[in-house]
């Protein structure tokens, strides 16, 4: 059998490979392409919006057997409905199995079973807001959300520290009654090495963007998505609800 290509469409300037692609699946070869999205805001993601497609035909014909969008905030701006017709639109163009992060961030908590939510966000508050329609237009319920509220700019949210995340995430779990999940929302958000903290802590599920949307990834390929033990319920297939 050949090599396993994913195509990632991203919003940086340049085509960057996210770190976590490699350590979670070097089995598999990434190729990126940068859609140079100036602001996380409305009218970035609405002027980055046009380039997205050609990325993602730019990345078939390279050998792409599956495009995912990278960018929570980029698709689910516009709700639940514009998403979802991205994603077709993507898969129409590039003629290959495509998902986006608000997709995958989504397939992830219906994995785990998580419905009332602990979130946790880098955006400012307009941004905040667009993700909690989202959510409640795909049947989640928000019970609390914390947010570093700082991240106007792509990169920004990426000197994040891990232990900062952490607390973040905590206190957004404490402050929700009767969560069952905790949801680390932005791709830049780095969360791998905290994942079982976090669970442990509160003893719910953790799904956050990016090891989500390269677990969806890996699934359009056909793989299962695990990575093993040590990096939370949804990349250990260790939880019953989670289906391969």
């Amino acid at each position: 059998m050949g090599a396993k290509v994913i195509g990632l469409v991203v919003p940086e300037a340049v085509d960057s490979i996210p770190a976590e692609s490699v350590l979670m699946y070097p089995g598999i070869t990434f190729i990126a392409r940068g859609i140079a999205l100036r602001s996380l805001s409305a009218a970035g993601y609405d002027e980055a919006m046009e380039r997205v497609i050609p990325a993602a035909e730019y990345l078939a014909a390279r050998g792409a057997q599956a495009i995912m969008l990278i960018g929570t905030s980029l698709t689910f701006y516009r709700g639940a409905a514009f998403n979802d017709e991205l994603v077709d639109r993507i898969s129409s163009a590039a003629r290959v199995p495509t998902g986006t992060m608000s997709g995958a961030i989504v397939d992830g908590l219906h994995a785990v079973g998580a419905r009332q939510l602990a979130v946790s966000t880098a955006y400012t508050c307009e941004v905040n807001e667009l993700l909690t329609i989202f959510l409640r237009q795909k049947g989640f319920e928000v019970r609390s959300l914390q947010s570093l509220g700082a991240a106007k700019l792509v990169g920004d949210a990426a000197r994040t520290t891990a232990q900062y995340i952490c607390d973040l995430s905590l206190k957004s779990f404490a402050d929700a009654r009767r969560a069952d999940g905790v949801l680390i929302v932005c791709g830049g958000l780095r969360t791998l090495d905290i994942t079982v903290q976090i669970e442990t802590a509160c003893g719910a599920p953790v799904v956050s963007s990016m090891p989500a949307a390269l677990w969806a990834a890996a699934r359009l390929i056909g793989e299962s998505g695990y990575v093993g033990p040590g990096y939370g319920r949804l990349l250990s297939g260790m939880d019953g609800q989670i289906a391969s």
